[in-house]
């Protein structure tokens, strides 16, 4: 991207919580964060100072099934910026007491969810929706299982999972790939090339109803059904479908739940996708005497998808609405960046910006409604609400999408 001056580098592991042992559960996450407290060379206030020192932005997270630790600099720096994301993810320190403070830091994080309803309630629907499952469980694993990780476990699951064949590094901005290559080939020469496979069994999805009582001022609801893997054939046609139902303010949920019934401020659907697997989910926050209310809105517009053929005008909108965010999205370099790495992952290829398009205007009214009739078959929603809703029952008949 010769029309920037900055650019953005990404280290992108290609394991993530669902391929971490349960009694580990919350260890991908922890490394993470530890690989920021220090390296052989670098103290934890080196690497920040280094980076702000050139008003750089670095960060890191941790994902289901990837984690990524990234910096933007301005494109003179990219040398710098390779040398210290090398150092961070190659040689860290682990040190004792570095583990010792960093728990409580991830033990207060792990509070702090509990504290998030909108958070906990989809940490809530996951859990019995992969009822059983890795992506079942929290990214930050539980207080128990965070209190038990060791430096000796902290440095076995970093030699076995930080090694060439799981890391994609990207680069996008203001450069010549051939320099770019040649920074990575000098810092991140070294790394093990042997890696553990991963045995990754899909789930099956568990159709439940939690109701939680919290007292809360509003109560938050979850409502999802299967979804679509990240390589399916229909990828496209569900991206339309989530665009509509709940994904932009002009959609059916929105409009209906929000702007004509003023049941909740907050009302939206998305999807997640994964290898092998995926969910579509529908969330909103209402008052606690308007929850009942809520889901027959939600229930008959998802009945609405399956049961009428879109108008061509708003299939047209969404169309243009998803062509016109993502190319919007793409003009940033840290939003390409992850764009790339994360096709590498799941496609081993990159799909060109026309390819993707393409791809989405060949989408039809008919693939929609047979989209719809697919994901959202009788039986297969599951609903979590966790409010001061005490007494509140959703029998069968009532989520029933028939």
């Amino acid at each position: 991207m010769t029309h920037v001056r900055s650019v953005s580098i990404g280290v992108w592991l290609a394991r993530g919580s669902r391929h971490e042992p349960s009694e580990q559960s919350g260890i991908a996450h922890f490394v993470e964060h530890m690989l920021f407290k220090g390296t052989a060379t670098r103290s934890a206030e080196d690497i920040a100072q280094t980076i702000d020192s050139i008003g750089g932005q670095m960060d890191a997270f941790t994902a289901k099934e990837y984690a990524s630790y990234y910096i933007k600099v301005l494109d003179e720096h990219l040398p710098l910026a390779v040398e210290v994301l090398s150092d961070i993810v190659m040689h860290p320190a682990f040190s004792p007491d570095d583990l010792a403070r960093e728990k409580k830091v991830v033990l207060e994080e792990i509070k702090m969810v509990e504290d998030t309803p909108d958070d906990l309630v989809h940490e809530l629907f996951v859990e019995r929706f992969w009822h059983d499952h890795p992506l079942g469980r929290p990214i930050l694993g539980t207080k128990e299982t965070v209190e038990s990780l060791t430096i000796e476990g902290l440095r076995q699951y970093f030699s076995t999972v930080y090694t060439a064949p799981t890391l994609i590094i990207s680069v996008v901005g203001n450069i010549e790939h051939q320099a770019a290559k040649a920074l990575v080939e000098k810092y991140f020469d070294g790394l093990p090339t042997t890696s553990l496979p991963i045995m990754d069994v899909a789930p099956r999805v568990m159709s439940s109803v939690l109701v939680r009582n919290k007292e809360l001022e509003q109560s938050h609801v979850c409502l999802g059904t299967r979804g679509y893997q990240q390589d399916h054939a229909d990828r496209y046609s569900s991206y339309i479908l989530n665009t509509i139902l709940g994904g932009s303010m002009s959609s059916r949920l929105f409009q209906n739940v929000r702007e004509k019934r003023g049941l909740a401020y907050a009302v939206f659907s998305g999807l997640s996708a994964y290898r092998d697997t995926g969910s579509i989910t529908i969330y909103a926050g209402c008052a606690n005497d308007a929850v009942s209310e809520l889901i027959d809105v939600v229930i008959a517009e998802i009945r609405r998808m399956k049961d009428e053929p879109l108008p061509e005008s708003e299939l047209r909108r969404a169309q243009d609405h998803l062509k016109g965010s993502l190319m919007l999205n793409l003009e940033s370099t840290s939003s390409r960046m992850s764009h790339l790495a994360r096709q590498e992952i799941y496609f081993d290829r990159h799909f060109g910006l026309d390819e993707t398009l393409a791809g989405i205007e060949a989408v039809t009214v008919g693939e929609v409604q047979r989209v719809a009739r697919d994901l959202f078959a009788d039986g297969g929603l599951s609903a979590t609400v966790l409010g001061a809703v005490n007494g509140l029952t959703l029998p069968p008949e009532k989520l029933s999408l028939a």
